[in-house]
């Protein structure tokens, strides 16, 4: 049997202080793995559960070279980390995924390039760089659509929902001069996510996928089985297979999808990291989105994805503490739910501070108590 090349008892790298690097963490700890975070602030959520937290700007070349050399390899967290950052990182020990990936998947106009160029069904599109390219787009693309931000836009940010040509002024106003996506209307019935594991060998390893409810453009209850028919499920598995062979991923990505009302799957974004909507296979899988992160990384081989039960996972946002503390205990008393605090101090309305995770006999069951038990802890029933 092949050796892994990165070792139990090894030190690994994350890029990133959040709860994603947090988890990994915790994830490749239980591997035997030391783990050290890469951060531009001290006080962050795996600052919790690293060995070590390096607090330096992404920006610095020459620091994050120096710090590479103590480590055995590197993942990230979040897709924003600076491409240089990453290909100095990668000049020094492997990066995974490497930092091509990165560039291609930062930015939405060549993530749509991507995606046209291998075939893969996506909103139609086009590239906007100032007013007069957004209203030739409009025209090509038609309206309703959606005007995006081709860096940095997540949880809704950097999106603005264009309904008609007198819309479209305010909207380059609001989001330009950078340069932005326009994204013809999916008239979808749902959203989908599929997380998915590539080793350094080429072997896959797809989750089941997830069904997403949003709220106020941030992901609010994911659950899984999806509950949607066969073909449109192996579609997507499919595809987020072909998508990490052809980006040539080693580690994990998220694809998500649009599924339309006649059943086509359709991208909407491609996550070169672990995702939201797959925490709940920490509790529901056999190997976590997390653990399969560290195996990716370190050429372990990836672990299996079978889902033991049925299981939803709902958000924690700071909105949850307007009234005080929630109350755990009463959200604990709900059979099958887990929780997972993130860490945070300053609980702000709308961001990420931890979540629920609900197993039951169906899934059904499993939305019903992860949102009683959030409804009983933010005290909102």
């Amino acid at each position: 049997m092949t050796a892994p090349s990165v070792p139990p008892g090894a030190t690994l790298g994350v890029m990133g202080g959040g709860q994603l690097g947090a988890m990994f963490a915790m994830a490749a700890k239980r591997l035997g793995y030391r783990v050290e975070a890469l951060s531009d602030v001290a006080d962050c959520p795996a600052a919790h559960h690293c060995d070590r937290v390096h607090v330096v700007s992404y920006a610095d070349a020459p620091a994050l070279a120096r710090i590479a050399r103590g480590l055995a390899a590197v993942t990230f967290e979040f897709e924003n980390v600076p491409v240089d950052a990453a290909r100095a990182m990668a000049a020094v020990i492997p990066c995974r995924p490497a930092p091509e990936v990165l560039f291609t998947t930062q930015d939405r106009a060549r993530e749509k390039s991507f995606l046209t160029a291998h075939g893969f069904a996506c909103a139609p599109h086009r590239v906007v760089r100032s007013r007069g390219d957004l209203h030739a787009a409009a025209a090509a693309v038609g309206l309703p659509a959606v005007l995006k931000t081709a860096a940095f836009g997540y949880d809704g940010k950097g999106q603005r929902r264009i309904a008609a040509p007198a819309e479209l002024d305010a909207a380059w106003d609001a989001l330009g001069p950078a340069p932005c996506v326009l994204e013809g209307w999916v008239d979808f019935d749902c959203e989908i996510s599929v997380v998915g594991a590539r080793g350094a060998s080429g072997e896959t390893a797809i989750f089941e996928p997830s069904r997403n409810v949003h709220r106020h453009h941030i992901l609010d209850v994911s659950s899984a089985p999806a509950g949607l028919p066969a073909h449109v499920l192996d579609a997507a598995r499919g595809i987020t297979a072909r998508i990490l062979e052809a980006l040539d991923i080693v580690g994990v990505a998220c694809v998500e999808f649009f599924v339309t009302r006649s059943g086509e799957v359709v991208v909407n974004e491609i996550a070169p990291r672990p995702h939201n909507s797959g925490h709940l296979t920490i509790e529901a899988c056999e190997t976590s989105q997390f653990e399969q992160q560290a195996r990716a990384l370190c050429g372990l081989p990836l672990g299996s994805t079978r889902q033991r039960a049925p299981a939803a996972m709902a958000n924690l946002l700071g909105d949850c503490w307007a009234k005080g503390e929630p109350d755990w205990q009463a959200a604990l008393a709900v059979p099958g739910v887990s929780l997972l605090l993130y860490g945070k101090s300053d609980p702000r309305p709308g961001r990420k501070m931890g979540h629920l995770t609900a197993l039951a006999p169906t899934v059904d069951e499993a939305i019903a108590n992860v949102t009683r038990a959030r409804s009983l802890a933010c005290r909102t029933m």
